[in-house]
């Protein structure tokens, strides 16, 4: 049974990473047609809160229990890493896009060395290192920056957000009043889209470009269609995915599954809208990939218990 379990959660956090990896492919022909990144992002959480309001109400012990944790994952967790991925989307190529916002498991570990002032293992060290060797490819730095500057600087910014993320999510696992993960996305999803309607202005929008098409590749689809595929498979079925396999794995193992993500985004993007990865950010994907991997294995090492003292042998023998 415990197999079938582990099986199950590692089938699900494959399924989760998937629908993931599909959020930039379908986003980006909107954000062509006409809408704003921001706007993107608004419709994305707002569709999320929406779907997941019963879950909200279910869970409202929570608004008295974990404020400042719900607060924090709101604005952080949701808004940060979507505003700042989306805008970065539309400025630089899907898979490098999201290779810059999988840094935020190395950038945890600074976090951890020099903020909170806790050691750092030296497989997590070579983890940061590896995934700032492998940004330097992506950004193919020895040609001077030719990706686009600010959409990389919108990419390390959505990586922050991301390693605040596991901040959050490690503090809420903490203690005994430890609160249901359902309950902090759905609250999540709420305050979010509360805080990018300050931001984004949707009343500004051209709500015109969701009843018209959308260029996905040499294909024109409805532009309905791509945000119910945003919304419903790369948002709320994704998280609610994600949240179980992380329930059946440890989440080590559901954080290193959903580093596919990067993967299948890269190769959505090849096949659908014809993004072409140099050979060098090829090698440099695989890169940050393996920096997050091993970076996201020590920050779950843990030292060992210490073995239980032999009992006095003249004791015993009395």
């Amino acid at each position: 049974m415990q197999a079938s379990g582990k099986n199950a959660g590692l089938g699900l956090a494959l399924v989760s990473a998937c629908a993931f990896g599909g959020s930039g492919v379908a986003a980006k022909p909107l954000i062509e047609a006409g809408l704003d990144p921001l706007h993107v992002v608004w419709l994305r959480v707002a569709g999320a809160a929406l779907v997941l309001s019963p879950l909200a109400w279910r869970h409202r012990d929570l608004l008295l229990r974990k404020p400042l944790l719900l607060a924090g994952f709101g604005l952080v967790a949701v808004a940060g890493v979507q505003a700042f991925y989306f805008a970065s989307l539309s400025r630089i190529p899907v898979g490098v896009a999201l290779l810059l916002e999988y840094l935020g498991p190395a950038l945890l570990l600074g976090w951890i060395r020099f903020v909170q002032r806790k050691p750092v293992t030296r497989a997590a060290a070579a983890g940061a290192a590896v995934a700032v060797v492998g940004l330097a490819c992506v950004v193919e730095i020895w040609a001077g920056l030719s990706l686009d500057p600010l959409g990389v600087l919108l990419g390390l910014c959505a990586a922050c957000c991301q390693a605040f993320y596991f901040v959050l999510a490690d503090q809420g696992a903490d203690g005994e009043d430890a609160p249901d993960p359902l309950g902090v996305i759905a609250y999540g999803m709420l305050i979010g889209a509360a805080v990018m309607t300050v931001i984004a202005r949707p009343w500004e929008m051209d709500w015109g470009v969701l009843g018209g098409d959308a260029a996905l590749g040499k294909l024109d689809v409805p532009a309905l269609a791509l945000l119910g595929w945003v919304v419903l498979i790369a948002t709320v079925f994704a998280y609610l995915t994600g949240v179980v396999s992380v329930r059946r794995l440890s989440p080590q193992v559901a954080g290193v599954v959903a580093c596919l993500e990067a993967v299948i985004a890269t190769v959505l993007a090849w096949i659908l809208l014809g993004e072409h990865l140099s050979l060098p950010q090829i090698v440099g994907g695989g890169l940050v990939l393996g920096g997050a991997f091993i970076a996201q294995s020590a920050r779950a090492e843990r030292t060992p218990a210490p073995a239980p003292a032999e009992p006095d042998r003249e004791t015993s023998a009395a």
